[in-house]
């Protein structure tokens, strides 16, 4: 197991791109920030200014990156590397590589949350495990190894206090909750099929997963991981976001190109929000801002992020990333 200083070298942004469609729009509504997105079929980061909607810079990872975690003082941002071994780290500011911790043969990390100034939580999907990361200066990292073998978690979610963690396993379609004071798998029940998609709500009671055959969403008792409900949605549904206010989720439909918006007071989708309108466009990833009024959606296939307003529905403008822009972190 190895915590180690970087040597990857940061690529020039040859080729940066400004945005598509939509820009006006946007920025009649003064959007600021970062976008930063994982191009998995460009072993790459893509650091995107979302008030002028250019990619500014470009910095080389690991093969088929996947999913993204900031951390909590918004000075790095994790790479999950699902084709390797390894996490990496990367300075947002600098947009360097600044660190990687490696998990491990066959560890095959697809999901990571960064949940503590020092502590990181690891789905290694290959293992059957996942991995509690502490980070300690100068050292090597402090890591705890858990799971019960065969395929280990796709996705990954962390409570606030750190206490409890939750993956879905995709093949046996089973939800998997970690006690993370005491290091061990402390549950773990069978939901249906291919349950991928997984959010927590942001007060830590509820867990919300999906199903890509049965085109449903289970709400799911965080501590029991009773049923609580079962909702239709799109076809697809691949992910799943919570609004950080609480009273929505949104999943994100790979088979119709669109977002259902489920009501959590009723457990019902209130309306669907189009974005390609096509399985063509490999919607995959979607994320919140930090103040809950837009979403980023992955448009894989088409090297693009959609930015969709989330009141109203309407697509912003379409953001431009590297080949396979999937995994996402926006950061005010």
């Amino acid at each position: 197991m190895k915590y180690l200083r970087a040597t990857v070298l940061a690529l020039a942004c040859t080729g940066c791109s400004g945005a598509g469609d939509g820009s006006g729009a946007a920025e009649a509504r003064e959007i600021t920030g970062t976008l930063i997105v994982a191009n998995k079929r460009g072993a790459s980061l893509s650091r995107v200014d979302l008030a002028s909607g250019r990619e500014t810079d470009r910095v080389r990872t690991c093969e088929n990156p996947h999913e993204l975690t900031v951390s909590p003082d918004n000075e790095h941002v994790l790479v999950a590397c699902y084709s390797g071994t390894q996490v990496q780290a990367f300075a947002i500011d600098e947009f360097e590589p600044a660190f990687e911790i490696d998990l491990g043969a066959e560890a095959r990390v697809h999901s990571a949350q960064w949940f503590a100034d020092d502590r990181i939580l690891a789905g290694a999907e290959g293992r059957g495990s996942a991995f509690l990361i502490e980070l300690k200066e100068g050292e090597e990292p402090g890591l705890t190894e858990t799971g019960m073998g065969g395929e280990g978690p796709h996705m990954v979610a962390v409570n606030d206090a750190g206490t409890m963690a939750w993956g879905t396993i995709i093949s046996a379609g089973t939800v998997v909750r970690y006690d993370l004071v005491q290091g061990i798998e402390a549950m773990r029940r069978a939901v249906g099929d291919q349950i991928e998609g997984l959010a927590l709500s942001p007060d830590g009671d509820t867990v919300w997963v999906s199903s890509n055959t049965a085109d449903r969403v289970y709400r799911l008792d965080a501590l029991s991981l009773e049923l609580v409900a079962t909702i239709h949605v799109g076809d697809v549904p691949i992910r799943i976001a919570a609004h950080p206010g609480g009273e929505f989720v949104v999943t994100s439909n790979f088979g119709t190109g669109d977002l259902s918006v489920i009501e959590v007071a009723t457990n019902t989708v209130t309306r669907t929000i189009p974005v390609s309108g096509s399985s063509e466009a490999a919607q995959v990833t979607l994320v919140f801002s930090p103040d809950g009024e837009r979403l980023y959606v992955a448009e894989t296939a088409n090297d693009e992020i959609a930015e969709i307003d989330f009141a109203s529905g309407e697509v912003l403008r379409r953001l431009p990333s590297g080949p396979g822009g999937d995994g996402l972190a926006v950061i005010d």
